[in-house]
């Protein structure tokens, strides 16, 4: 079984020995242990017979399935196999159809696992009877034998030809050159090449199954496919290769100062917000220490307020008891006795005395104070911070109406005007949520109201519109938390909306008309009190006389010489 110490794989002959690390070239990278039977994939890469056999197909049309034969009918000729995912790169290869049987044996990994084994500690067993220490390795049957059974190797007929090497001579040479073995025909080496089938063939093979085939030694044609490969590894590969790793020392580097700088940025970020946070925190308290001294402010000013409130009440109290303790228990005469002194006292309460009124009290509820946490509020040692402590309170009377639509208006058509909030210092303020009170009234209509929309801008501006139905003269009350601002109320003038005429007026109407009593104008407007008699026969000849007789007037004071004679 095989196992990973310090990155090296180890391996054990028996799991109760213990642990020796190995050369990873003899180490199958699927199952960790030595190699069993190593087969070549197409990618080139090396793994036990086994290991391949149960790896999962990647796609597999029809025929091999993990080893076996799916039993589909095949057409005649048909190449069936299966294909799998490389587990070292991924790659797509192809599995022939006789499983990994029928991929190339891995001879140098063979080579590999002999060395390893002859390096390991302790005494190598026999491979035949497996009792007594191995002397001897035979190069054709790849079998260790100890003195016993290699010299009855020696003494039959079919082994007496094989090659046996010292174990002690292979392992002071440190390599291993042993024959390569036909799989058809145990005992004979590879020594021919078959042109024809591109295989590597033994004798037997070349006079049976490749008799017609061009078969030449081994020694002939190395040279030939030798130098393809060499010329495919140093003139292409090679230097492929060479800019590989070239390409891939420069990706390391990047990676190294992309990490670098990664550590950095990651360092100044963490500085910058430990000042940042430095400075937020600064910020903070700094915004406390206002609040705190706004509290103690508006706390002492509310002091202030009670007790002249306090005092107010006990002066008033005291008084207006007094007073009637006096109208009602006092005779005539104590009453008369005590006028002068009572009279006096009240009097100068009711004219002079604190008499506040309630609205003066309600800007010191704290209401004014607000936290803005998106105003810009400068630079805290270099860092720029937001948040600021809004204190500005309202002041009614320095509050501002903008537009014309608060003078004027027209019937039917909507008007607009804007109220500015201020404060005491004539600043707009920069929030809203005031309570704003619009109410228009006709002053000859008192049931007559226009009514009104505020829409808070949240930048202490208020927009007011509304939408006269009568024209007529109008009050317009502003109040801002329940005192109206300066000028209110305000007298707002809604003209008639002006209807352009048809052309067709009264007069001509009624001319046209005859004095019909339905004659309309093109206002449209009706004809009150118009004419509906006929006029008779008799009234239009006197009218025509009338008119007659006017016309000789006129003649004769033009022309008084032919009057004369006449």
């Amino acid at each position: 079984m095989s196992h990973s110490v310090g990155g090296e794989p180890t391996v054990g002959s028996d799991p109760e020995t213990r642990l020796a690390p190995v050369n990873p070239r003899a180490v199958c990278n699927l199952c960790k242990r030595l190699y069993r039977d190593p087969k070549i994939l197409p990618c080139l890469h090396t793994f036990c017979s086994d290991c391949i056999e149960q790896l999962g197909p990647f796609s597999a049309p029809r025929g091999f399935r993990n080893g076996q034969e799916d039993g589909g009918a095949r057409t005649g000729g048909e190449r069936v196999s299966v294909t799998v995912l490389c587990p070292q790169c991924d790659t797509e290869v192809d599995i022939p159809e006789a499983g990994p049987a029928g991929l190339s044996t891995d001879h140098l990994a063979l080579d590999e696992v002999f060395l390893e084994t002859l390096v390991s500690d302790g005494p190598l067993a026999c491979d035949l009877c497996g009792e007594g220490s191995a002397e001897s390795r035979c190069e054709v049957c790849c079998v260790k034998l100890c003195g016993f059974c290699c010299q009855a190797h020696r003494r039959q007929k079919r082994t007496a030809s094989h090659s046996l090497q010292a174990v002690e001579e292979l392992k002071a040479r440190g390599r291993l050159c042993r024959p390569v073995l036909c799989s058809l025909h145990p005992g004979q080496e590879l020594r021919l090449f078959c042109q024809t089938c591109d295989l590597s063939v033994c004798l037997e093979c070349a006079a049976t199954l490749h008799r017609d085939h061009r078969c030449c030694p081994t020694g002939d044609i190395i040279d030939h496919h030798g130098d393809r490969i060499r010329e495919l590894v140093s003139v292409q590969l090679r230097p492929r290769l060479q800019r590989l790793e070239e390409s891939l020392q420069k990706v390391d580097i990047s990676q190294e100062n992309l990490q670098v700088r990664i550590d950095a940025t990651a360092n100044e970020i963490r500085a910058f917000a430990r000042g940042y946070a430095s400075a937020v925190e600064a910020h903070c308290l700094s915004l406390l220490r206002r609040l705190e001294e706004l509290r103690v402010q508006r706390r002492n000013h509310l002091h202030l307020q009670r007790a002249q409130l306090q005092q107010a009440l006990l002066d008033v109290r005291g008084s207006v008891e007094f007073a009637e303790r006096l109208l009602s228990c006092g005779s005539d005469a104590e009453i008369l006795s005590t006028k002068g002194v009572t009279l006096k006292r009240l009097t100068t309460l009711a004219e002079s005395g604190f008499d506040p009124h309630l609205a003066a009290v309600a800007p010191d509820d704290g209401s004014s104070i607000c936290f803005l946490p998106r105003e810009p509020a400068g630079e805290v040692e270099g860092y720029p911070v937001v948040g600021v402590i809004n204190s500005r309170t309202v002041d009614v009377s320095r509050c501002t109406i903008e537009g014309e639509g608060l003078q004027q208006g027209t019937e039917g058509q909507r008007g607009q005007f804007t109220l500015v909030c201020r404060d005491s210092g004539g600043e707009q303020l920069s929030r809203g949520g005031e309570l704003v009170l619009v109410s228009i009234v006709h002053k000859e209509k008192k049931n007559c109201t226009i009514e009104t929309t505020v829409a808070d801008n949240s930048n202490g501006k208020y927009s007011v519109s509304y939408k006269p139905e009568e024209p007529g003269q109008y009050s317009v009350w502003v109040c801002v938390r329940g005192q109206h601002v300066k000028g209110s109320p305000f007298n707002l003038n809604v003209k008639r909306k002006f209807r352009h005429h048809g052309g067709t007026f009264h007069c001509c109407t009624f001319c046209s008309s005859g004095g019909a009593k339905e004659a309309r104008c093109g206002c449209p407007g009706t004809m009150p009190g118009t004419h509906t008699e006929k006029l008779s026969v008799k009234r239009l000849f006197l009218i025509k006389a009338f008119l007659s007789f006017k016309l000789m007037q006129l003649c004769c004071l033009l022309c008084p010489s032919s009057c004369r004679r006449i």
